[in-house]
């Protein structure tokens, strides 16, 4: 699978010496933070974690090469545990269907929800659930300085291009592959403005809502988060006072400590669970983005493990 962060170490977690199963993390080189990176490559035999030298969209299209692939697809029988595979989208619209059903039994009203997005599966999930009919009111985008789906939005031409390295990196896409769905689902660009809206947050932006997130609510947002609150601070009073709002938070500040701590001028506190994954030796490989390299890595860790098991 192909990670900008976080979605890897929870399958990496998942599957953990799981007799039987084999997954593969693919996150960009320096691109992720340091203890997303430990996150995604302290795992057992069975996870091959794999630098690959280049972005979020070099993964995934290493990925989708991969799956594309007969000779490796046979060998393997893969599945994509991201948003490449619907499998991953159908539970995360429950997130979506509860959160709306909850509010709208308690007020009697459909809530808005502001979505950081990058590759667009999160957003896709609430945008599903919101056309299979649940109670949910208007839907935001929000992105960081990677401009794809707002000059969308804006020329309406879609011209994917290399991704831009923010303080948000996980929404670091430059060609987010759940467009197709997208306007497989809703349409083309003059329909989806008016279905939903879209903000882009560049990184000074980022960066002040951190800081007044922390003054105003007293606790800290990661630099994904910030995008969202940044959204809703934006509105204007009518758009703001229209509904309530659910801001959707991406991301624990702890795994973004030296973007955060400068900025609120303190600690963020480890979670038990983080701390214990920061305790665990790591390990990874670096790649160049080509299938050869990826099949290669495959066959060696595989081979091992197989060794190894018997």
């Amino acid at each position: 699978m192909a990670t900008s962060g976080d979605t890897g170490g929870a399958v990496a977690a998942a599957f953990d010496g799981r007799p039987g199963m084999r997954v593969v993390v693919l996150f960009p080189d320096g691109r992720v933070s340091d203890r997303q990176a430990h996150q995604l490559s302290c795992w057992s035999d069975n996870v091959l974690s794999l630098r690959v030298a280049g972005s979020f969209d070099d993964c995934q299209t290493l990925v989708k090469a991969a799956l594309g692939d007969k000779t490796l697809s046979h060998s393997y029988r893969f599945s994509s545990a991201n948003s490449i595979n619907i499998g991953r989208l159908l539970p995360q619209a429950s997130y979506y269907a509860y959160a709306s059903l909850a509010h709208y039994r308690a007020h009697g009203d459909r809530p808005g929800f502001i979505i950081p997005t990058g590759n667009l599966g999160n957003a896709l999930a609430c945008i599903m659930a919101r056309e299979m009919g649940l109670p949910i009111g208007p839907i935001v985008l929000a992105t960081n300085a990677n401009r794809t789906i707002p000059d969308y939005f804006e020329s309406l031409e879609w011209l994917p291009r290399a991704s831009l390295q923010t303080l948000a990196s996980a929404m670091d896409v430059g060609n987010p592959s759940n467009m197709e769905r997208l306007r497989g689902l809703i349409g083309e660009a003059g329909v989806l403005r008016e279905r939903m809206g879209v903000r882009s947050v560049d990184d000074a932006e980022i960066e002040e809502e951190i800081r007044t997130s922390f003054g105003d609510f007293g606790f800290a947002v990661c630099p994904h988060t910030a995008t969202a609150v940044s959204t809703w601070r934006d509105m204007d009073t009518t758009t703001r006072d229209a509904c309530y709002w659910i801001l959707v938070a991406t991301a624990h500040p702890a795994k973004f400590e030296t973007i955060v701590e400068p900025l609120i001028g303190g600690e963020v506190a480890l979670p038990a669970d983080l701390a214990a994954i920061l305790e665990r030796p790591s390990r990874s490989q670096l790649i160049e983005p080509t299938l050869d390299a990826l099949a290669s890595q495959m066959s060696s860790a595989f081979r091992q493990e197989e060794a190894t098991d018997a």
